[in-house]
């Protein structure tokens, strides 16, 4: 039967790895300092490359000596040779070298002989430094071993710590937040603000809740389109609470390995509670929060296993008293219905869109630190730029103000601010066209739809046309001001939308009336497909025709949603599909007989607007709606 292994051979492999390696360099230590210090060599070794050189030996020196044919000697003791010139030799001639015997004996009897002859003699004096130079080469030799040793035992408690700490939450902590975001930095999203100054409120001051018995909430959700300001506002809640604040991201809490999300969690939460009362900022939520159950992996998989201890800690058998944990998402149709329920997440805060009066907020926050000239008019900005979040409404500003600097101009005006809308909503400027049939005819479809539009009474007002080319393709474009913000209250009648049908077309009709049916262009493309789309929306959604007033098609849901099939079936029968048809043609015919006898009535009209977009390649509203008031009687509406 074998013997059982250790246990701590499996739990902790780090410290026999260790004691490997310092066995490992102690004994290569130990080689390096058995080598003998680099000294001087036997003085055989030492004259071995001189035997060539050589013309007397020691014991012709002695003869000579005897002889007195020696004239003058130089001993050199430490590499044991002398240096002797005989008589009768030339004086700039080099001295003979004789290798020495390493014994003293001999050494003496030379001395002996040299002062009895009376030769001139001397003694080179020569410090020696081998021994020091081995000495500091060995110990060299040892701190390159001893550096490496340190760097093998460094990289092993770095593996063995990042082993250990595996499982920690990465939240950033901060025992007073100091975003630099307060709540009057905040604009636009009024609604929101106020619920979460209640919690706010509730970290400062609990008594004035608890007191009636209302306890704090556990958990508040920020839902919204992407760039409203969900993260602004979890800065700002961090500024303004003075409390300690955990921020992550939902994508930290995912590994590849089973299990790491969920202890990951349970690190962060014990944190919190040690630091409480205190805020957790789970950014993304989305990323781990996905409906259990929808995916391939079932529910062993990581994702899921890390979810199922975040529903635990937030609200599981015990409490977790005095942590609000906000989160953000623009995904909340993902989310898992038991991570939505209250108890968990007891407020789910909608952060829209702005309205005019918060985009016109908005833009007074980001033009405080712009040097922004006295002509510029935020209410009419705000006005132009329904729909824009707040990212995109200070990326205007900023783009403004890149503008305002490539131009040398010492402020931002409104035409630096007029050409930042144009550039994020049509494309970049790209050089104008020449005089040319390509040009006339831009030109007259895009004062086709300005005309046809001013001419109606439920179209919104001409902002400005014009004919000057932008990037992807764009020739010219004509852009509105809308009457009221309908990106507000989202009410658009019928006869708005049939009069943006007819807009609509307005373009091609110009086309076919003054080049002729051969001569029409693939540029009412887009226009043509908004066309159908605003139709089919209106009798198949809306309910505005005679086949009935009740759906006929629901928008489709995506298929990694888990909740819808993978082929979209129909929700009508064929016969009814026809009657969709053909009364989505019905529309598009007759908004088109309408827009093209229009443009055909005023003829002369037309040929003046476009002379004149010609000649200034851009008009604006005013000065179109001037032209065309002089030949015909404007709608109240567009006045």
């Amino acid at each position: 039967m074998n013997k059982p292994t250790s246990p701590s051979v499996h739990k902790f492999p780090f410290r026999h790895r260790t004691t490997r390696t310092l066995a490992t360099g102690w004994f290569l230590l130990q080689t390096l300092l058995a080598v003998p210090l680099i000294g001087p060599q036997p003085v055989a070794a030492q004259v071995e490359g001189n035997n060539e050189e050589t013309t007397l030996t020691y014991g012709q020196l002695l003869q000579k000596l005897d002889q007195g044919e020696v004239q003058e000697v130089e001993l050199d003791n430490l590499r044991g040779v002398a240096h002797v010139r005989l008589k009768g030799e030339d004086e700039s001639a080099p001295l003979q070298p004789v290798t020495l015997f390493g014994n003293d004996v001999y050494n003496q009897r030379l001395l002996q002989k040299l002062r009895s002859s009376d030769v001139d003699y001397r003694v080179r004096e020569n410090s020696d430094n081998s021994a020091l130079t081995g000495l500091a080469v060995n110990a060299l030799l040892a701190l390159i071993v001893v550096f490496a040793l340190l760097m093998i035992l460094r990289r092993s408690a770095n593996s063995a710590s990042g082993a250990m700490n595996f499982g920690r939450s990465r939240a950033r902590f901060q025992m007073e937040a100091k975003t630099g975001v307060m709540f009057d930095d905040v604009a636009g999203i009024e609604e929101a603000k106020e619920e979460l100054q209640e919690v706010v409120t509730f970290l400062k001051n609990p008594e004035k809740f608890t007191a009636i018995g209302a306890r704090i909430p556990k958990g508040v959700l920020l839902v919204g389109q992407p760039g409203t300001g969900k993260t602004l506002l979890a800065k700002a809640i961090a500024g303004e609470a003075g409390v300690p604040f955990f921020s992550i991201s939902g994508s930290e809490f995912v590994e590849m390995f089973v299990g790491v999300g969920a202890s990951r969690v349970r690190d962060l939460f014990k944190k919190a509670k040690e630091n409480s009362p205190c805020i957790v900022f789970i950014d993304e939520i989305d990323a781990v929060g996905r409906q259990r159950g929808a995916g391939i992996g079932g529910g062993n998989d990581e994702r899921e296993q890390t979810l199922n201890q975040l529903l635990t800690e937030m609200d599981g058998f015990e409490g977790n008293g005095g942590i609000i944990v906000i989160a953000a998402t623009n995904r909340p149709d993902v989310l898992d219905a038991a991570l939505l329920r209250p108890g968990r997440f007891d407020r789910q805060i909608t952060v829209d869109l702005p309205s005019y009066k918060g985009r016109l907020g908005i833009l007074d926050v980001h033009a405080r630190d712009k040097k922004i000239a006295d002509d510029v008019n935020l209410d009419e900005i705000a006005r132009r730029t329904p729909g824009f979040s707040g990212a995109q409404l200070a990326n205007l500003l900023n783009e403004a103000a890149i503008l305002t600097a490539r131009r040398r101009k010492d402020s931002v005006t409104m035409t630096e601010i007029d050409d930042a809308i144009d550039r994020l909503t049509i494309g970049l400027t790209l050089t104008p066209l020449l005089d040319s049939k390509k040009k006339r005819l831009i030109a007259y479809h895009e004062v086709g739809h300005a005309l046809v539009s001013t001419m109606l009474k439920h179209s919104d007002p001409l902002a400005k046309v014009t004919i000057i080319p932008r990037s992807g393709g764009v020739g010219g474009f004509a852009s509105y001001l809308p009457k009221e913000d309908q990106v507000d209250d989202g009410l658009i009648s019928y006869a708005e939308l049939i009069d943006r049908i007819t807009m609509a077309l307005g373009g091609r009709a110009a086309e076919e009336i003054v080049f002729g049916p051969d001569e029409v262009t693939q540029g009412a493309a887009n226009d043509i497909q908004q066309v159908t789309n605003i139709a089919r929306q209106m009798i198949t959604r809306f309910g505005m025709s005679e086949l009935g007033s009740f759906a006929m098609e629901s928008p489709s849901s995506a298929v990694f949603l888990g909740r819808s099939d993978l082929m979209q079936r129909s929700e009508y029968s064929e016969e009814m599909a026809a009657k969709i048809d053909q009364r989505v043609r019905d529309i598009a015919t007759t908004a088109y007989v309408k827009a093209r006898s229009m443009l055909k009535n005023n003829r002369s009209l037309l040929d003046r607007l476009v002379d004149r977009l010609v000649e200034k390649e851009t008009i604006d509203g005013e000065e179109f709606r001037g032209i065309v008031s002089e030949y015909v009687d404007l709608p109240s509406a567009t006045k």
